[in-house]
């Protein structure tokens, strides 16, 4: 499990990093240098290590994208060159308000990427498991001799029926509507 959660860590740290350059190049107008990309992949891999040990809400994973997104910014401004001022009035407090906005934005979107493929993963494992336990079950060899079944009274409901019941979509039109 620590492979995949390092494999989901090292993709996030290129993605966040990669879009969060990108939309500071956009604001600010002046390239990052390679190194200064390079250097800011590291950390925010290890906290998106230590984030994935269990899944996180909305709130959590939003707090988190906002510290990386500053720091990010405080990264990528001291490693930037300055930057080649084609206009006289040189930008001033638009500039740093769309800074702040781009790395707002890009914060909210990747806490949103986050959560939705947090979400998304933790519905594919769930439903992996109970394939997995259902195939298990299916093809679970005979019993050699027969066995009485349960009771009249029994309420008990088997392990097999729970397990296929919790699979069961039940997807469609509601029955008053059903054809069959």
């Amino acid at each position: 499990m620590h492979a995949l959660r390092l494999l989901r860590a090292a993709v996030f740290a290129v993605v966040c990093v990669t879009a969060s350059m990108a939309m500071h190049v956009l604001a600010q107008g002046a390239p990052v240098a390679p190194g200064v990309l390079a250097g800011a992949m590291p950390p925010v891999a290890v906290g998106a290590y230590f984030l994935a040990r269990r899944q996180r809400g909305f709130g959590a994973l939003m707090g988190a994208s906002f510290a990386t997104q500053y720091g990010l910014h405080l990264w990528f401004s001291a490693g930037m060159a300055p930057p080649q001022l084609e206009h006289p009035h040189g930008g001033g407090l638009s500039v740093g308000l769309f800074m702040l906005l781009v790395h707002v934005a890009t914060g909210l979107l990747s806490a949103y990427w986050l959560e939705r493929g947090e979400s998304g993963l933790a519905v594919l494992l769930r439903l992996l498991v109970a394939s997995v336990l259902t195939l298990l079950v299916w093809r679970a060899p005979a019993i050699a001799h027969p066995v009485a079944p349960p009771a009249r009274g029994d309420d008990r409901v088997s392990f097999v029926t729970r397990l296929l019941a919790a699979a069961v979509s039940r997807r469609g039109p509601p029955g008053a509507f059903s054809v069959i």
